[in-house]
């Protein structure tokens, strides 16, 4: 790990959870709740930032700290996690998700959809269901009909899926061939692509979230492992990759730390106490 030098406490950690701060079975470790704890009792706001939906985020609500807020899917929501309450969503325009779910199924045929929105979710038949949530009600319908039929309505993400391509060559091509109409980024093993409205990602929605109490990039420290980080990575004022990261985020920052299954954010936690503490 990167050595830390004596410096103030940040006034706010931004940390991605699964493959991040979440042990590989996906929960809080031990040590990595003490160290959350211990951050917040520091006076250090700590912010998840996650791809996940807001109807995953019940299981971490214990461990989000004084403030209960999370910026959930790539930064298209922000939700008070105690109360289970949407404060805010930045929608991807039905006219914009119907071009990309036009285009990415001509020129990548196999590509399956699925959408997150106020009201809960959405899929495709093709679209296969491997995690939390498969047996909650929802709508299965071809993505065209669900798009103007107005079940999908406040969409803040687009999921797709394909049976084959490599998850990066998938992420490639999505973006040559529907890039200028939303933002595409990935954060699965398998290929799978999640699609926010253009110009939203973790970063933005983090800056706003900073700006509105007065907190500077600078006083921002950020965690992260896939593609879908490297915006937020690149915004904080610090950052570091766990050393299990997607190759493309350990090349983008320069500070790396130990893996999740080694609680590698409290590691990086634990240093910048004790080095406040001392200093």
């Amino acid at each position: 790990m990167t050595a830390t030098a004596s410096r103030p406490l940040p006034r706010l950690i931004a940390t991605d959870l699964d493959g991040t701060l979440l042990c590989p079975g996906g929960s809080v470790s031990p040590r990595t709740a003490a160290a959350l704890a211990a951050a917040e009792q520091a006076g250090v706001q700590v912010v998840f930032v996650t791809g996940r939906p807001p109807r995953w985020m019940e299981q971490v609500s214990a461990h989000i700290g004084g403030h209960g807020v999370a910026i959930c899917s790539n930064g298209g929501a922000v939700l008070d996690v105690r109360r289970g309450e949407l404060l805010r969503t930045y929608p991807l325009a039905a006219a914009d998700a119907l071009t990309v779910v036009e285009l990415l199924r001509a020129e990548l045929p196999g590509s399956a959809f699925a959408f997150e929105f106020p009201g809960g979710f959405a899929r495709e038949a093709g679209y296969e269901l491997r995690m939390w949530g498969s047996d909650e009600p929802h709508a299965v319908a071809p993505a065209e009909l669900l798009l103007t039929d107005g079940r999908v309505d406040g969409m803040f993400k687009l999921l797709v899926k394909h049976p084959e391509l490599d998850p990066d060559t998938f992420l490639g091509k999505a973006r040559e061939v529907a890039g200028q109409y939303a933002e595409i980024t990935r954060s699965s093993p398998v290929a799978l692509l999640e699609i926010s409205a253009l110009g939203v990602t973790k970063a933005s929605t983090l800056a706003e979230l900073c700006h509105s109490q007065g907190i500077d990039r600078s006083e921002v420290v950020a965690f992260g492992d896939m593609p879908n980080d490297l915006e937020m990575l690149a915004w904080a004022g610090s950052a570091y990759a766990v050393a299990n990261a997607h190759p493309d985020v350990l090349a983008a920052v320069a500070q790396h730390t130990v893996s999740n299954a080694q609680d590698g954010v409290a590691a990086v936690l634990e240093q910048l106490l004790g080095s406040a503490a001392e200093g």
